[in-house]
C-alpha cells in the first residue's frame, strides 16, 4: 500500500496570463539554478518524481510577493534525477541567471500527465476527499490530507459530525496508509474501508 505524494493544491488563474488547467498539482518546488546552462534543480514533493520526469510541460507560480513575475507554463526539455532532486532544462531559460531567478517558484504538472500508478499504490491528490469507513460501515471521517512519517503515510481524516460535537476529541483523525489497516480503496466510489475503530485514537 502506497500513496505517491500530489498536493491537489492548484495555483489561482488570476496568478499571471497563462491559463490554468483545473486539473494542477503542485509537485514540488524550485531549490536553485544548477549549472550555468539554465538547468533548474527542483525538490520533488513525492519520493517518486516520475511525473516531472516525464510530463511535456511544467507550470512555474512565482513566491508571493515576488513584483513584476508571472506564471508561465513551460516546456520540459530536459529532465532527469539528481540525487533526492530533480534538475531540469526548461524552454526559455538559457543560463544560470534566468534560472536562478525562479527559485523558490512552485511547480504544478496536470493530473492527466501523471504516470499511471502502479497496483496498490495511489496519488495522494485521489485520495482527498474520499469517505473512510470501519468494516463494519461505520463512518471514520473524510480524507483531507496525508502526512509522511518516512517510514509510512497517514491519512488524516475530518471525524464525522457527531464525533466533532464531542469536546473531547480532536477535529482529525490520523490512520496509518499500511495494507495492516487499510482494506479496501475504491476511487470510483471514493471510498476507503480501514480496519479502524473510533476508540482506537
Amino acid at each position: 500500500m502506497n500513496a505517491e505524494r500530489s498536493p491537489a493544491a492548484a495555483p489561482d488563474a488570476a496568478a499571471g496570463q497563462v491559463e490554468w488547467p483545473a486539473d494542477l498539482l503542485e509537485v514540488g518546488h524550485v531549490v536553485d539554478a544548477w549549472g550555468t546552462r539554465g538547468w533548474i534543480k527542483v525538490a520533488p514533493d513525492a519520493a517518486e518524481p516520475a511525473g516531472l520526469l516525464k510530463s511535456a510541460h511544467w507550470w512555474l507560480r512565482p513566491p508571493p510577493g515576488r513584483p513584476g513575475a508571472q506564471a508561465r507554463r513551460c516546456a520540459r526539455r530536459q529532465a532527469r534525477r539528481h540525487a533526492q532532486s530533480v534538475v531540469a532544462l526548461l524552454e526559455g531559460v538559457a543560463d544560470r541567471t534566468q534560472a536562478e531567478h525562479l527559485k523558490g517558484w512552485s511547480v504544478y504538472l496536470r493530473r492527466e500527465d501523471f504516470p499511471a500508478p502502479a497496483r496498490d499504490e495511489f496519488y495522494w491528490a485521489d485520495l482527498i476527499g474520499c469517505e473512510v469507513f470501519a468494516r463494519d460501515g461505520v463512518a471514520l471521517g473524510q480524507v483531507i490530507g496525508l502526512l509522511d512519517s518516512g517510514a509510512q503515510s497517514v491519512l488524516r481524516l475530518r471525524r464525522p459530525p457527531h464525533e466533532q460535537a464531542t469536546p473531547a476529541a480532536s477535529g482529525e483523525r490520523l490512520i496509518p496508509f499500511v495494507d495492516a489497516y487499510i482494506v479496501e480503496v475504491d476511487l470510483a466510489a471514493r471510498r476507503i474501508i480501514a480496519d479502524w475503530r473510533p476508540d482506537y485514537d
